[in-house]
């Protein structure tokens, strides 16, 4: 293949994930920004409204491990395809169990969702794998800024879809899921018909004729890949800023709830606080190729910490939009930067592996954010969630200066 007809082929692969996490992104959004409400409102009590949030990261940590270790053999357009098609299955089954007020089927649908989610997410690294290190930035990015769609388009259809399930007679609460189940089967079709040629043989073919992409011919074991300095940066970076981002949102629609915020306003403010996440990855995956990783990510802990701590100053709609916004913005920065510095470290052989298990953390961390996030809420109140948060935020930005550290050789971690 010419270096033409590679580009050429790149290029599509990036516009399709980027259409697939579009089409994904709004059905994941829509109903997320319902979860705490219909954790609490199912179960009756307001502790367990982070429950279906967590089950759903829960389903997506354990499937991120699964298509990490299958995609070698399924190809990324047959398992990004397979997770979409069972994130289909699932979300007609939360909706199901919405209207007949079922806790247990709604989180067996959840699950169901949280593998889609965890295949499409995938699909970042599917993007870099096709790139050469100084674009693999802005392919992560432009990947990620599909959820820019989602981000506008997937609270803004929580309205409609409850009036629609209402004229039907149903809780408004299931509108969402249905909408969602349409979005994730047209991802679907999307992947099937238009991934070609497979991110995966594109990859291998790229690291064959360029050396300079990363590693190769290594296949090191997860254990000693997760104690390499660069991958413990990379995989912490987004492990904690994920759970910074998902404990803040998951509970600031029940906090909004109990403050008297319609779900329009709530609605709002996820809007933007997905908006932070998604809106400025061409920015992000620019400054990740040319300023580089670690600025990156420390930008995104620092804004992070920032949120965190704005988040519980006031329950006005404003401040909520503003803090939610920041969040977003932070986690942006830290998946592109991470995602960016993770593939670097990586030969073709450890990538879809090590991306599985590096997802697979990423979910554990989001599902106890999520679960933790109701409890704390009900113990001790939104403010102490917020400092805690920014504490969490900070790990991150010690691990890359720590990786900084060792890579201008005045720590040598081989003697430690």
């Amino acid at each position: 293949m010419t270096p033409t007809q590679h580009a050429r082929n790149a290029r599509k692969i990036t516009r399709t994930l980027f259409a697939v996490q579009s089409l994904g992104s709004a059905g994941f959004i829509a109903s997320a920004t319902i979860s705490a409400l219909v954790g609490a409102e199912l179960s009756g009590r307001a502790s367990w409204a982070g429950v279906p949030s967590g089950v759903y990261q829960l389903g997506a940590a354990f499937a991120a491990l699964l298509w990490g270790l299958s995609m070698d053999r399924l190809g990324r357009r047959g398992g990004i395809a397979l997770g979409l098609f069972f994130g289909v299955l699932g979300a007609l089954l939360a909706a199901g169990a919405v209207v007949a007020g079922s806790l247990i089927f709604l989180l067996v649908g959840l699950v169901m969702m949280g593998s889609a989610q965890a295949a499409v997410r995938l699909g970042r690294f599917a993007a870099a794998e096709v790139q050469l290190p100084q674009r693999r930035g802005r392919a992560v990015a432009l990947v990620v800024l599909g959820g820019t769609v989602g981000s506008v388009l997937g609270p803004l259809l929580v309205g409609p879809s409850g009036r629609w399930a209402n004229a039907f007679g149903a809780n408004e609460l299931a509108g969402p899921y249905a909408v969602g189940a349409m979005l994730f089967a047209l991802a679907a079709v999307v992947i099937f018909l238009l991934l070609r040629p497979d991110p995966r043989d594109l990859g291998l073919e790229l690291a064959k004729n360029y050396p300079e992409v990363g590693p190769v011919g290594q296949l090191r074991s997860i254990n000693k890949l997760l104690r390499e300095p660069g991958v413990m940066a990379a995989v912490g970076t987004m492990v904690f800023g994920q759970a910074v981002m998902v404990m803040m949102m998951v509970i600031t629609s029940l906090y909004m709830r109990d403050n008297a915020h319609s779900l329009e306003s709530i609605s709002l403010v996820f809007a933007a606080h997905t908006f932070g996440m998604y809106a400025f990855s061409v920015f992000s995956g620019w400054l990740t190729d040319h300023w580089g990783r670690t600025p990156v990510i420390l930008s995104g802990a620092s804004a992070l910490a920032l949120a965190s701590l704005i988040a519980p100053l006031s329950a006005q709609l404003l401040p909520l939009i503003v803090a939610l916004f920041l969040l977003g913005l932070g986690w942006n920065f830290s998946f592109v930067g991470g995602s960016a510095l993770l593939s670097d470290q990586l030969s073709p052989a450890e990538k879809s592996k090590t991306q599985g298990v590096n997802d697979l953390l990423i979910g554990l961390a989001s599902a106890a954010g999520s679960i933790g996030s109701g409890v704390v809420f009900a113990a001790l109140g939104y403010g102490v969630m917020g400092i805690i948060g920014a504490v969490v935020a900070l790990i991150p930005f010690a691990l890359v200066l720590w990786w900084q550290w060792t890579q201008r050789g005045l720590l040598n971690t081989d003697t430690v």
